[in-house]
């Protein structure tokens, strides 16, 4: 008899607004801030959407942030490692693997404004056991590493963060277009607009020039 699908806990980073998305020019500070939260709002509204999906966190500082996404249903912790992105995703999983410690747990980016909850299930549900891991769409970094229940998610996040987690150990799991595209410059934002984002991101986007 076939096991039933992993629960799977996600942990989406978010920084301080008026930090994130430096290289969307020519926008100004504003509407970067307003497009990072836009996007993480749209992520973590796809993510909970996931059949196989029972909580997202946000780790997050930023009060604002934190505010809006909990808002949405996530829960929020703060940044207390403060001791950048690894740290912060090392301790969300470990939030959340503290109330069930059966839980996959992944490490999902605030800024995949096209995200589908199926592009998402079927990332994780093609993950049987260990570690996992989503390239970005320029294929050198991550947008999710996964780990399966009983696996420890061990994130190295940095330039190179692809190949990093495959030579740790992580498999290169399929991932449709959405799940790949983060968004860090306009030409992104653009092609993620072709896709289909998020209302939320889709509002922003209408009101630039």
């Amino acid at each position: 008899m076939p096991l039933p699908p992993a629960r799977w806990g996600l942990v989406v980073p978010v920084k301080h607004l008026p930090l994130a998305k430096t290289r969307l020019r020519p926008y100004d500070d504003d509407v970067r801030r307003a497009l990072a939260l836009a996007m993480a709002c749209d992520v973590v509204v796809a993510a909970a959407a996931c059949p196989l999906v029972v909580g997202v966190l946000v780790v997050t500082s930023d009060a604002d942030a934190a505010r809006a996404l909990a808002r949405l249903g996530a829960r929020t912790a703060p940044d207390d490692p403060d001791d950048g992105l690894n740290a912060a995703l090392e301790h969300g999983a470990e939030l959340l693997r503290a109330d069930d410690a059966d839980l996959g747990v992944a490490a999902l980016a605030a800024d995949l404004p096209a995200l589908r909850p199926g592009d998402l299930a079927a990332a994780l549900g093609a993950l049987g056991t260990g570690r996992g891991v989503v390239a970005d769409h320029l294929g050198t970094g991550t947008t999710l590493l996964a780990a399966a229940p009983g696996s420890v998610l061990r994130a190295g996040y940095g330039p190179g963060s692809f190949s990093r987690h495959l030579s740790g150990g992580a498999v290169d799991l399929p991932a449709a277009a959405g799940l790949r595209l983060d968004v860090d410059t306009p030409e992104d934002l653009a092609a993620a607009l072709r896709l289909g984002v998020g209302p939320r991101t889709a509002a922003v986007a209408a009101g630039l020039p």
